[in-house]
């Protein structure tokens, strides 16, 4: 019988094959069409965002607002997936009445909704590491918490190049700089705004506004809480098939599977 963590090494497999995919030809026609969409967007709107985004970043690496409980230790990987579930679940349902309320209140109103969303999101990747066993208060984390949310709201070129980072991040964690002025924010928030202005567009549209902002917003953080768990497994499983090394049984059957996948 397959163990827990054997089943979702596989699944980690496979969702690493899927990410490393190239960019394709709509991938890079979609881009032009973002760049077009954008432009109808209000002017208001995106000075909104782009400050929101660069203080979001700033507190993200420098504050402890969303510091929160003290990781978790010792239990086993099953558990801790039942409780990112759980607050995916909170969250999810926190994000669609927040899009609903800002979505049904106007283009005035609809403008507080991508901060809001913005603080939801960073909010969940903030407990979903903590139940996963890593320290928020360590900078190095904050940085990995927002590579999470590049590879879950960007286009496919930019996730390809955050993903090679990623995937060994604790092999050179340690040689991260602490200056923040390092940190690309700015396209970090260019990614970000290309990637979800078509549906904020439609979210402050009237008579529908409400319905768009509930539903989008709720994919939105499903994506984020997906792609937070596998982000996590990354480190996590190979911990456990480095730790299995001694072991040649258990050793041959997880080297099967990343093989597998390459």
């Amino acid at each position: 019988m397959e163990t827990y963590d054997y089943i979702k090494l596989k699944e980690l497999e496979k969702w690493k094959k899927k990410i490393r995919k190239k960019t394709s030809i709509i991938d890079k026609a979609s881009k032009g069409t973002q760049n077009k969409l954008n432009s109808m967007l209000p002017k208001k709107y995106h000075e909104i965002v782009t400050i929101a985004i660069k203080n979001m970043t700033k507190v993200v690496l420098l504050g402890s607002k969303y510091i929160t409980k003290k990781p978790i230790k010792n239990i086993l990987l099953e558990e801790r997936d039942n409780l990112v579930y759980e607050k995916i679940k909170f969250y999810k349902n926190a994000a669609m009445i927040e899009g609903a309320g800002t979505g049904a209140g106007g283009i005035l109103v609809g403008f507080c909704d991508f901060p809001l969303l913005l603080s939801i999101k960073i909010k969940l990747l903030y407990e979903i590491a903590s139940i996963y066993g890593f320290d928020t208060n360590d900078y190095r984390e904050r940085l990995y918490i927002l590579n999470i949310f590049q590879l879950a709201f960007s286009s496919k070129s930019h996730v390809n190049f955050i993903f090679n980072n990623m995937e060994c991040f604790d092999d050179f964690k340690d040689d991260l700089s602490s200056d923040i002025n390092e940190f690309d924010w700015r396209s970090f928030q260019q990614e970000y705004r290309d990637y979800i202005d078509i549906a904020k567009l439609l979210q402050l549209v009237p008579g529908i506004g409400a319905f768009v902002g509930a539903y989008v917003n709720n994919k939105l953080v499903d994506k984020l809480g997906e792609y937070a768990i596998y982000a996590y497994h990354m480190r996590l499983l190979k911990s456990e098939y480095y730790m299995h090394k001694k072991d040649n049984f258990i050793y041959r059957k997880y080297k099967r599977i990343i093989n597998k996948f390459k």
